[in-house]
């Protein structure tokens, strides 16, 4: 049984999922055919813990110099740290909007 490698994309969209807060841990699992609740959680941590970084890097693979995998241009890199952005802010969006409801009740 070999390791299952996730997407980015689904890592940050399993972060947005549960921060949205719509969707129960096992439903967001059957969702993105995650195994294991644990990688949800640590996916939620490094979101926690600032370590946007951490998304893109391969299994076995902890970058501790400039924090990511060498990109083949400035510009590749650039438009890497743009997307991340993008996500960040989308899910920062929803998260004010959910916390405006919940003062409203």
């Amino acid at each position: 049984m070999g390791k299952n490698v996730y997407t980015s994309e689904t890592k940050w969209a399993v972060v947005r999922d549960k921060l949205e807060g719509k969707l129960t841990t096992r439903e967001i699992m059957d969702k993105y055919k995650i195994k294991n609740n644990s990688q949800i959680k640590t996916w939620m941590r490094w979101y926690r813990n600032g370590e946007i970084y951490r998304f893109d890097q391969p299994i076995g693979k902890q970058y501790t110099f400039g924090h990511g995998p060498e990109f083949s241009s400035e510009d590749d890199r650039m438009n890497n740290q743009l997307t991340h952005l993008k996500m960040e802010n989308e899910i920062l969006k929803k998260y004010m909007a959910m916390r405006k409801e919940w003062i409203k009740e």
